[in-house]
């Protein structure tokens, strides 16, 4: 019978690829085995994930047997014990994995890591989800071609038949160096080719995860079709993705207040409008969030950028309302501005699709989430430049690869500065610099008043310039108010999208390193000689295809990094002068209440 457990306390799931556990429930075990404090299971829900080991007790007797007490494994006469202290959690895993063989529940697809949140923001609608996901659907976890190469399709339908595996790859199987039934090369030797490059044992490590394992060990088979070709080329900084030939944009404008079930339930809905249909469709937050989760699946070189943060309560508030749109209008531009996330059929689908039409919308769904492009096959969509000179030096891209990470590391300490700098600012603008200097022009005004006491006809002109600065030192209290929702605030909202993409990096950087890893394995082997050439040769050219693409995207945030930060300096700086401006101007006016006194 399948291994159980049954939660000794309640778990409340904090990162992707975590489950949460309710006391007393019994939970069915992939393992036994923990891993670093964990386990992997499935709880009375059907949520598949990780949870402390030590918040629950592994049962050894059949699972009818009547639940015990709470603390039913503390010895007679014991203690009640207290849940593990936060302090004690074990580091969180990276996202989930599919689980290990003999796993007695069906695999999730390959690469589902990402799981959208659900909290009480925008939640999903039972009539605009569908029940059916891929698992469901029938074959749809096979090949969509069956019957393609008995019918003779080649590159006229438009479908290309990739293969990482070699006749080496594949024979090293069945324990020899070639297909089964054919000879040996002369002068080989049966031990050279039955040297293998090690698995990675860390199930829940993004190189495994993200398919680039599976991809690099020659394991990865389907078919590409022309639209799923994605081309690195080589520009005047190295690897870029090729440009998109049709560049467009997308604003983001009038969020309104919608109501469904006759008003039982309210959302925000943005107007969003693209530049290459003119065509204005409407989308709520979870389908960004949606939207969100299919690219980080499919994109694992790729640095997607993230949402604003979703708010349980105060998502009506103009405030909030205002700052999310921002956030969103920026996180629009960045997908518009990527030439490989703005031609994805998925975003595509999101901007195009009509509000009205919920059967497209759900069709274009469910062909998102059935793509099989994903996990290792998503590297066999990456067209790299070939022929003499085009290779990589995996030395060099070793070194850029790290600069980038020590650059990483660098603006995201620096963000994170500037940031709370920022933060700091504006909040003394907003309250203390406004005070204050509505404090001066309380004080003038009270001076002001004072002299009228005199009733003196040549002092009525002094006594109103007085007052007029009192009321324009208020006036420049008011601008410290209000100036950081100019300047400031969308230079925090540039840092947040930013500080995003650098979250994104170090899973993309070790997917790269993953495969760097795997090439020097391959090479120890053929100069120990336990593995042939050729099949080191290939584990290097799959490496060179995630070199060339890790490194194209690394241009790429420098490009727009470069041209985000221009643009929003400037823009700081011209409101800073507009500002200071504007502070000038009623103290000149001020100063020349006094010329005819």
């Amino acid at each position: 019978m399948a291994l159980r457990a049954r939660a000794l306390y309640d778990f409340r799931s904090e990162n992707p690829g975590e489950i949460s556990l309710r006391e007393h429930e019994v939970l069915s075990l992939c393992s036994e085995q923990d891993i670093e404090g964990w386990l992997e299971g499935v709880n009375s829900r059907g949520d598949r994930g990780l949870f402390p080991a030590s918040y629950v007790q592994v049962l050894r007797a059949p699972a009818a047997e009547p639940p015990p007490a709470r603390y039913a494994n503390v010895p007679a006469g014991g203690f009640d014990p207290l849940p593990p202290p936060a302090a004690f959690k074990p580091a969180a895993p990276e996202p989930f994995a599919p689980p290990a063989a003999g796993c007695p529940f069906p695999p999730a697809p390959y690469g589902g890591s990402y799981q959208p949140s659900q909290g009480s923001d925008d939640d999903w609608d039972d009539d605009w989800d569908d029940s059916s996901t891929v698992a469901d659907e029938p074959g749809a976890l096979g090949s969509s071609y069956p019957d393609y190469e008995a019918a003779g399709g080649g590159a006229a339908s438009g479908r290309y038949r990739l293969s990482t595996r070699s006749e080496l790859s594949l024979g090293s199987r069945g324990g020899g160096g070639h297909l089964p039934g054919h000879p040996h090369p002369p002068g080989g030797s049966a031990a050279k080719s039955s040297a293998t490059v090690s698995r990675n044992l860390n199930r829940f490590s993004t190189f495994v995860k993200s398919g680039g394992e599976a991809f690099v060990l020659g394991e990865a088979s389907g078919f590409v079709k022309d639209g799923d070709k994605l081309c690195v080329v080589l520009g005047p900084r190295g690897p870029e993705w090729q440009e998109n030939p049709y560049p467009f944009q997308c604003s983001i404008e009038d969020p309104t207040k919608q109501t469904k079930f006759k008003g039982m339930k309210s959302y925000i809905a943005y107007k969003l409008v693209p530049s290459h249909t003119g065509q204005q469709v409407h989308r709520r937050y979870k389908h960004f969030d949606w939207l969100y989760g299919r690219l980080a699946e499919k994109f694992p070189v790729i640095s997607v950028p993230h949402l604003p943060e979703k708010q349980a309560t105060g998502r009506f508030e103009e405030d909030f309302i205002s700052k999310r749109r921002k956030g969103l209008a920026w996180w629009m531009d960045h997908m518009c501005s990527h030439p490989v996330l703005a031609q994805c059929d998925a975003f595509q689908h999101f901007l195009t699709c009509p509000s009205t039409d919920e059967k497209a919308w759900k069709q274009g769904k469910r062909k998102a989430e059935k793509d099989e492009m994903v996990g290792a096959n998503f590297f066999l969509t990456i067209s790299v430049p070939a022929g003499p000179g085009a290779g990589l030096d995996l030395q060099e891209v070793e070194s850029q690869v790290d600069g980038f990470k020590a650059f990483t590391k660098k603006m995201d300490e620096s963000a994170l500065q500037l940031n709370h700098t920022a933060n700091e600012f504006a909040r003394k603008q907003v309250t203390g610099f406004k005070k204050e200097y509505q404090k001066v022009g309380h004080s003038f005004k009270c001076l002001s008043q004072a002299f009228e006491l005199d009733q003196q006809a040549f002092s009525a002109g002094l006594n109103q310039a007085i007052a007029f600065t009192g009321e324009a030192y208020d006036a420049i209290g008011d601008l410290f108010a209000d100036q950081p929702r100019q300047d400031l605030d969308p230079v925090m909202d540039l840092l947040a999208l930013y500080q995003g993409h650098l979250a994104n990096f170090p899973d993309i950087i070790h997917v790269q390193k993953g495969a760097l890893t795997k090439v020097k394995e391959s090479k120890r082997h053929v100069e120990e000689g336990k593995m042939e050439l050729q099949k080191a040769e290939g584990i290097q050219e799959r490496c060179n295809i995630i070199s060339f693409a890790t490194l194209a995207e690394i241009n790429h945030f420098h490009k727009i990094r470069v041209r985000d930060f221009k643009s929003q300096m400037q823009h700081f700086l011209q409101q800073q002068i507009l500002f200071f401006q504007k502070v000038t101007q009623k103290l000149e006016e001020a100063l020349h209440k006094y010329d005819s006194v």
